[in-house]
């Protein structure tokens, strides 16, 4: 059913990708309202009737995932405006936004039924049990476990981080609703009032996720680090054009799921015709957009392929930087004169966790240097770039 519905969505928005991520994600949103709202329903009746402060605990947190739809709802709807003068990178991270807001209330859920799952452990009382309550709670899990396969699905489709964590959450809520019904279970066959205890280690796991939850979407809002899979993808792009030299410093920039922009330092031989140089990235740039849907601009970087002494002091500087810490790059190393005072400029790339500050490190080069081919001036540019 939901292929099929994600079908149509794609015949009726085959221009567009953007309104079928729209179109996709409210439909996600509207499917988890109608079945979270079903479960509020039977559970808080059943939780009521019987008693359970763990069933009301577990209905309390399927309203939470009816909130959550309705804030999925909001939020593609916004995420889905179009860039403006205010935004001219578009709505999308609003998708965050919304997702915050769920995680508060889950956080708001837990903390309420943490007090009062401790009052149920103070003062225990019995669950009025019926086979309705098992009945309902078995049907909940099977609808859960469904709502988790269509968030799965149709966040696939659109490459949507939003209703994949949504996913989980409902496969999350199976395990809670199976812990519901062994404790009745327990309590039924044993007359062990273990309901308390049951509510109490739920509000704790609610708790929990709705900080990992924050978590998560605070690292999107504030620019977290792109996958394993998406750096080495651009790093493949990069590595596969032997028109160039070399490339470094990509930087990836994200502005929503399917809103990602990139920049990085091209090296190429100097000698080139400007023009055909700006081909050459030119191209690199619409490759990027076409396989990865990348924004990528490129900077270009000559490097003096055929001045010896340039050579000749590049492999020198390289390997005194080996020695010293061989997860050290150099780049844009340049050779200037000052006042008859020559000066080495050159960046280099320090790995996450380096050997020597930048001060050591600029001494013990200088150091090296001036044993090996007398005293030069440093210029030297340190990139903390921890994305590479």
């Amino acid at each position: 059913m939901i292929r099929y519905l994600l079908g149509k969505i794609n015949q009726q928005t085959t221009e567009n990708s953007s309104a079928r991520r729209t179109k996709s994600g409210i439909l996600a949103g509207i499917l988890g309202l109608l079945s979270n709202g079903l479960l509020f329903a039977s559970k808080i009746a059943i939780g009521l009737l019987s008693g359970s402060v763990s069933i009301m605990a577990d209905a309390i947190n399927s309203l939470s995932d009816t909130a959550s739809s309705i804030l999925t709802l909001v939020g593609f709807r916004i995420a889905a405006k179009p860039a403006d003068r205010e935004h001219p990178y578009g709505h999308e991270r609003f998708e965050y936004i919304s997702g915050l807001f769920v995680s508060m209330i889950v956080i708001y859920v837990g903390l309420q039924f943490l007090d009062t799952s401790f009052q149920k452990i103070l003062q225990p009382e019995n669950i009025a049990l019926s086979p309705i309550v098992f009945v309902i709670l078995v049907l909940s899990i099977g609808i859960k476990i469904w709502q988790g396969a269509m968030y799965k699905t149709i966040g696939h489709s659109i490459q949507s981080k939003t209703l994949g964590a949504t996913a989980q959450d409902s496969l999350n809520d199976v395990y809670t609703t199976v812990a519901v019904l062994a404790s009745a279970l327990v309590e039924w066959g044993t007359g062990w009032r273990i309901d308390g205890y049951v509510g109490f280690a739920l509000a704790l796991y609610i708790l929990y996720s709705g900080i990992q939850m924050i978590k998560g979407f605070v690292d999107d809002l504030l620019g977290s680090r792109p996958t394993a899979e998406e750096i080495e993808a651009m790093k493949q792009q990069l590595s596969g054009n032997h028109s160039i030299l070399g490339y470094h410093d990509l930087l990836i920039h994200s502005y929503g799921p399917s809103k990602r922009f990139a920049s990085v330092h091209i090296e190429v031989d100097e000698s080139w015709d400007l023009n055909d140089a700006h081909e050459i990235i030119d191209e690199i740039e619409k490759e990027f957009k076409k396989t990865l849907g990348v924004d990528l601009v490129c900077h270009l970087d000559p490097v003096a392929l055929h001045d010896r002494n340039y050579t000749r002091l590049s492999l020198i500087l390289k390997e005194i930087l080996a020695k010293l810490d061989e997860n050290i790059r150099m780049h844009d190393f340049r050779i200037e004169t000052e006042d008859n005072q020559k000066i080495l400029q050159f960046d280099l790339a320090i790995p996450a966790k380096p050997n020597y500050s930048d001060k050591e490190l600029t001494q013990l080069i200088q150091s090296n240097l001036k044993q090996q081919i007398g005293e030069y001036q440093l210029d030297i540019t340190f990139d903390h770039n921890y994305l590479l």
